[in-house]
C-alpha cells in the first residue's frame, strides 16, 4: 500500500486540492515537493508552445513557411521544424522592420527566403545563411544597417537582386565558389565594404551591383565573367584599379562613373564598344590604351578625366559621341602608323603619331653587367627593330636587335657596345 507521502505525489490527488493545508516544516516540504513535481509535469508541455508562437507559420505540402516573428528579438535560432514539420522557407518580410533581432541562425532545412524577409532589422549584426538556400528574395537584407557579419555556407548557389543593399556596416563578405549568379544592386549603397571575391563561376556583374560601395578599394573580376552591366561600379570612390577580363565585350555606360581614385585599367581585346559616361569624372586617369577591337566610344564616355594627358589607340579611328573627352584639357589622342581615319583633332583634343619611346628616365637606362640597355614602351604586341651605328656625321645603321613588345614594353640590351668609342642608337617599327 502507498503510504500517505506516496498519494500525495498522485496528479489527480494533488494534496493542496484534497487535503488541508499543513502547517510546520512538514508541511511546507510536502507542498513545495508537490510543486516541483507539477512543474515537471507541465513544462514539456508548454515549452514548445512558447517557442512555437514567435514564428507565426503557414504549411504548405507537409513543411513549413515562416510568415511572422513576434519573439523577444535579441540572438533568433529559428528551428529546423514545428509540429514535426520541417522549416524550409523564410517567407515575405517575416522579420521585416524588427529592430529588436541582433543575430539570426537560419537552419540548413530551409531553402528559400523571400522577399524583404530581414528588410531594414536595422539591429541585425549578425547572420548566416545555410547551404541549401537556393533563392534569396528581393532585398532580404536590404536596410540592415548594422550588419557586419554575413557567414553565406558553401552550396548556396544565387545571391538575390538587392539583397544587401544598404547594409552600411558591412566591411566584408566571403561568396563561397558555389554561388553562380548575383542579382542586381545586390550590394548597392554598402558603403563600408572595402573588399570581395567573386567566385569564378560568375558570369555577371549585373546593373548597379556595386553602386555608390564608397570604400571599396580591391576588387578582382573573375575571368568567367561576360558581362558587365550598367552602372555595376559606379561611385566606387576608393577603387584604384581594374582589369576586365577578355570574355567581356562591351562597357556599358555609367560602369565606372565618378570613381574617383581610378588610375590604373586594362581594357581587352574583346571590347568593341565603350558606352556613354563610362569613366566620367575619373580623375585619376592619366593614360588609357584603347585596343583595336573598339570601333565605337559613346557620349561623354571620358569626360571630366581632368589629370588624363594620352589616350593611346591600337587601331583605326572609332566612331565617337559628343563631348568624349569634354574638359580634358591636357590629353593627347595618339594613334599607331597605318591605322586610319585619324584627322589633326578627334573628341575636340589633338591627335598624334603614336611612337615607340625609349625610357631614359627610369632604373633600366644603362649598364647591367657589362652591357648598355634601355626599356622601350610602344603598343603591345608590335616589333621594334633597334639599329646602331658608330659615327652620326657618316651614319650607316645596323640592327642589333628585334624585340616584341609584350604588355606595351620590352627591353634591349648590347654586349657589343665595349668594342665602339661611340655607340649611338635609333628605333624602327616592322
Amino acid at each position: 500500500m502507498m503510504n500517505e507521502q506516496d498519494q500525495s505525489m498522485k496528479p489527480n490527488n494533488l494534496p493542496w486540492s484534497k487535503q488541508p493545508a499543513r502547517s510546520g516544516t512538514a508541511g511546507l516540504l510536502s507542498t513545495a515537493c508537490a510543486l516541483r513535481w507539477l512543474l515537471l509535469l507541465l513544462l514539456p508541455l508548454t515549452l514548445p508552445a512558447e517557442v512555437q508562437v514567435q514564428f507565426l507559420h503557414t504549411t504548405n505540402n507537409g513543411s513549413i513557411t515562416i510568415t511572422d516573428y513576434t519573439g523577444p528579438g535579441g540572438v533568433v535560432a529559428i528551428p529546423d521544424m514545428i509540429n514535426g514539420l520541417p522549416i524550409t522557407s523564410i517567407g515575405a518580410n517575416a522579420f521585416g522592420y524588427d529592430t529588436s533581432v541582433t543575430s539570426v541562425t537560419i537552419p540548413d532545412s530551409v531553402t528559400t527566403i523571400g522577399d524583404y524577409a530581414f528588410y531594414k532589422c536595422t539591429s541585425l549584426a549578425r547572420v548566416t545563411i545555410p547551404r541549401n538556400v537556393t533563392s534569396s528574395g528581393y532585398a532580404a537584407f536590404s536596410g540592415c544597417t548594422s550588419l557586419a557579419n554575413v557567414t553565406i555556407a558553401a552550396g548556396v548557389t544565387s545571391i538575390g537582386e538587392s539583397a544587401f543593399s544598404y547594409c552600411y556596416g558591412l566591411t566584408s563578405i566571403t561568396i563561397p565558389n558555389s554561388v553562380t549568379s548575383i542579382g542586381s544592386g545586390a550590394f548597392q549603397y554598402c558603403t563600408s565594404l572595402t573588399s570581395l571575391t567573386i567566385p569564378d563561376g560568375v558570369t555577371s556583374i549585373a546593373l548597379a551591383t556595386f553602386f555608390y560601395c564608397t570604400s571599396l578599394k580591391s576588387f578582382t573580376i573573375p575571368s568567367s565573367v561576360t558581362n558587365i552591366a550598367y552602372g555595376a561600379f559606379f561611385r566606387c570612390t576608393s577603387l584604384t584599379n581594374i582589369t576586365i577580363p577578355s570574355g567581356v565585350t562591351s562597357i556599358e555606360r555609367d560602369t565606372f562613373a565618378f570613381c574617383t581614385s581610378l588610375a590604373g585599367l586594362t581594357i581587352p581585346n574583346s571590347i568593341t564598344s565603350i558606352g556613354s559616361y563610362a569613366f566620367i569624372y575619373c580623375g585619376s586617369l592619366t593614360s588609357i590604351t584603347i585596343p583595336n577591337s573598339v570601333t565605337s566610344i559613346g557620349e561623354s564616355a571620358f569626360a571630366a578625366c581632368t589629370n588624363l594627358n594620352g589616350v593611346y589607340f591600337q587601331g583605326n579611328a572609332p566612331s565617337i559621341g559628343l563631348d568624349v573627352f569634354w574638359s580634358d584639357n591636357t590629353a593627347t589622342v595618339y594613334y599607331l602608323p597605318g591605322t586610319t581615319g585619324w584627322g589633326p583633332t578627334i573628341g575636340g583634343r589633338p591627335t598624334a603619331l603614336w611612337k615607340p619611346l625609349v625610357q631614359a628616365n627610369d632604373a633600366s637606362f644603362g649598364v647591367r653587367t657589362t652591357q648598355f640597355g634601355f626599356s622601350i614602351n610602344w603598343a603591345s604586341g608590335r616589333v621594334v627593330v633597334v639599329e646602331a651605328c658608330t659615327d652620326l656625321t657618316q651614319p650607316i645603321w645596323s640592327p642589333v636587335g628585334t624585340n616584341t613588345l609584350t604588355d606595351g614594353s620590352s627591353y634591349f640590351s648590347d654586349p657589343q657596345w665595349t668594342n665602339h668609342p661611340a655607340r649611338f642608337y635609333r628605333l624602327r617599327s616592322l
